[in-house]
Parts: C-alpha cells; sequence; structure tokens
C-alpha cells in the first residue's frame, strides 16, 4: 500500500516549507519527544452504552469532548466524569450497510468565537464533510463544506482532525476502488486539507484538496509535537501501516500494501500483520503513537523520535481484553487518553449498546 514521493517538484517544496514554518511556531512551547516513552499504568471505564462511538473531538476548555455514534448519527457531550448528554444529530447523514456512516469530528480551534464543529458523513450523493455551530444549545446550521467523496460499503476513511497550521485534514477510503487511491484529481483514497469555508488549502501540492495519496483505507490521524503528521492505514490482507505523511507524497496504494521497493513510493514506517492490527484511531501521549486496533483488539504503542523518522519497538496492550477498539484521543493538559470499544459494529459480535469508552492513564 504506498510509496511514490512526488516532492521533488517546487511546488511541493514549497508546501513542504510553509507547513513546516507554520508547524514550527505553532510547536515551540510544547515538549520535546525523545522516544523514551511512558506505558499506560491504569484503565477506567468512563461511559457505558453506546452503540459505535467512532470519533471524538475535545472543546478547547477541556470541559467536555464531543462524541459521534457512527448508525444513530447522534452527537453527545461527555464530562471526564461520564456524564453523557445528546447535543444533536447531523442530517443528511445515512450508512452504508458496513462502514459509513457519521465517522469523524473536528472541533474548531477558534470554537470560542465561532463556535464551529466539523464532521465527516455518510449521505445519499457520498460522503462528505459540513460545518454545524454547536454553542451549549442543539447542533444547528448544517452547511456541506466538501461534497464528492465516493462511498461504499466499505473503505470511506473518515477521520478529521486540524493541523497545527490551522488547516482540516481528513483521511479518505478508496471506496473499493483501488485506481482512485492514484488518481490525483480524486478526492478518494487521500489525505485531504482545507480551509474552514472548505477550500482548498493554500500551498496544496496539487493545487486542489490533495494533501497525499496512495491510501486504500485511513482511519487515523494525528500530529505531534513537531508537528509532523502520522497516519494509520488497514491493508487488505497482509500489512496494516503507520505512516509518516508529508506533502505530495505516494504511499503506494494498490500498487504496495505494506513496505516495498517500487521507485518513487513512500514506505511505512512500521508495519503489522492485519490480524493483529486493523488500526482506526490514534493519538500521541509522551513521545509515542497510541493506535487502536479493531480486529487486533489491543492497543499498540509506538515510540517515535523527535531528532529523526525512527520508531521505536511496538508493544501491545489490552490484547483481547476490551474487544475491537475504534478511537483513540488525548486528554488535553494530561498525560491520558479516552479510548472506545466499537464491539456493536456487525463485526464484534455484541448487541446495541454494548460499547464502552474508557481512560487510559500513561505514566
Amino acid at each position: 500500500m504506498r510509496r511514490r514521493n512526488l516532492a521533488g517538484t517546487a511546488a511541493v517544496a514549497g508546501t513542504v516549507a510553509l507547513v513546516a514554518g507554520l508547524v514550527q511556531s505553532a510547536n515551540a512551547t510544547e515538549p520535546n519527544q525523545t522516544g523514551a516513552a511512558g506505558s499506560p499504568t491504569g484503565i477506567t471505564t468512563i461511559s457505558t452504552g453506546w452503540t459505535i462511538p467512532w470519533g471524538a473531538s475535545w472543546l478547547p476548555d477541556g470541559s467536555s469532548a464531543l462524541v459521534t455514534e457512527r448508525n444513530s448519527f447522534k452527537v453527545f457531550k461527555v464530562t471526564p466524569s461520564g456524564t453523557r448528554t445528546e447535543v444533536g444529530s447531523v442530517p443528511n447523514s445515512q450508512t452504508t450497510g458496513g462502514e459509513g456512516g457519521l465517522m469523524g469530528l473536528a472541533v474548531d480551534p477558534g470554537w470560542a468565537s465561532n463556535h464551529y464543529v466539523y464532521f465527516m458523513h455518510t449521505s445519499s450523493d457520498g460522503n462528505r464533510i459540513a460545518r454545524m455551530t454547536y454553542d451549549g444549545k442543539p447542533l444547528s446550521g448544517y452547511k456541506a463544506l466538501l461534497q464528492g467523496i465516493k462511498k461504499n460499503k466499505y473503505h470511506n476513511g473518515g477521520r478529521l482532525a486540524f493541523g497545527p497550521d490551522g488547516y482540516l485534514y481528513a483521511t479518505t477510503g478508496d471506496a473499493q476502488n483501488g485506481a482512485d487511491a492514484q488518481d490525483r484529481n480524486s478526492l478518494n483514497g487521500k489525505i485531504l486539507r482545507l480551509t474552514k469555508d472548505g477550500k482548498p488549502a493554500p500551498g496544496n501540492p496539487f493545487s486542489n484538496y490533495v494533501f497525499s495519496l496512495g491510501h486504500r483505507n485511513p482511519q487515523g490521524i494525528a500530529f505531534d509535537a513537531q508537528g509532523r503528521l502520522w497516519e494509520a492505514e488497514l491493508g487488505q490482507s497482509s500489512k496494516d501501516e503507520l505512516n509518516l505523511i508529508k506533502a505530495g507524497k505516494n504511499y503506494g496504494w494498490p500498487t504496495c500494501e505494506g513496505s516495498c521497493s517500487v521507485s518513487g513510493m513512500t514506505n511505512p514506517k512500521k508495519t503489522w500483520g492485519v490480524a493483529e492490527a486493523s488500526p482506526s484511531g490514534i493519538a500521541i501521549v509522551d513521545g509515542a503513537v497510541y493506535m487502536a486496533a479493531l480486529r487486533g483488539e489491543r492497543l499498540w504503542q509506538i515510540p517515535i523520535n523527535a531528532d529523526n523518522e525512527n520508531v521505536g519497538t511496538a508493544k501491545a496492550y489490552y490484547v483481547g481484553t476490551y474487544g475491537r477498539l475504534r478511537s483513540v484521543t488525548k486528554v488535553p493538559g494530561a498525560n491520558q487518553l479516552w479510548l472506545s470499544t466499537t464491539n456493536a459494529d456487525g463485526n464484534g459480535g455484541e448487541p446495541a449498546g454494548s460499547d464502552k469508552i474508557f481512560r487510559v492513564t500513561i505514566g
């Protein structure tokens, strides 16, 4: 799955310099990552009664997070104590009978002034990115920002995250058509980068929405303290991946799955057999990527290095203990994660309402 380095053009080089400069400034006060990561020291159940909680994003004040349910299209506010309040639903949403529905969300970094929240969801015409307003009252003001992302039963991507450059990053699956992942003009099989109003972000390498290409089904993205973008991706039958994403690069799918020697393609930093991973969300805490595994039913920890692009030895936690793990989200101001299950997604064999959200402490 991956690999074609397209960063040799002047346009891409300019993009890389632009993003790197913004990132360095935005992260100047963050702690340095050494690769000597801590480890999970405790896990506590904070909320029960969920049915496929897919995405989570904290409000800037750290007092609560918003959480989506994939098939109900509902959005909930959840406090650190576990109090859950429904705040509305996302209009025009529908399922695909598989992996589509209401997926990722991202709270605007300027939420205190604009109260914007962004969602990725499946609709009648495909997957789309939409914006709504949440100001403590029910969600309102639905506006579709980007449409035309192809949908399918599987491979819908769906994760959203704001970068330190202030732009919105989105993962899209290949919608079970691998050729689209290699098409620079297709929105599928990509990581997209867009403005808060849904336009292509300035400096994108191909002068459209595409930031990177050659992805099969990316479901996890997170930025480290140096502003580097990491991504977790579901493989087909042999290798799942952790990638370090750079502007304009080609991560190989469908030519490559896992590492390969095809000229111009960018290899992953770490791979796993699909039975031990099948990754979804990721978060970065204390110098390590934490990656939720669906089929693998475990939480992977992968130390990363602040001074180079090397990663350390991956360690697995909670193997088979809690079932299919979907979302992992850093708790603001603490070395903690929120970790959710999706055992009610049809593959976990559990009934509706059986999913949970945990708090994991890193020490």
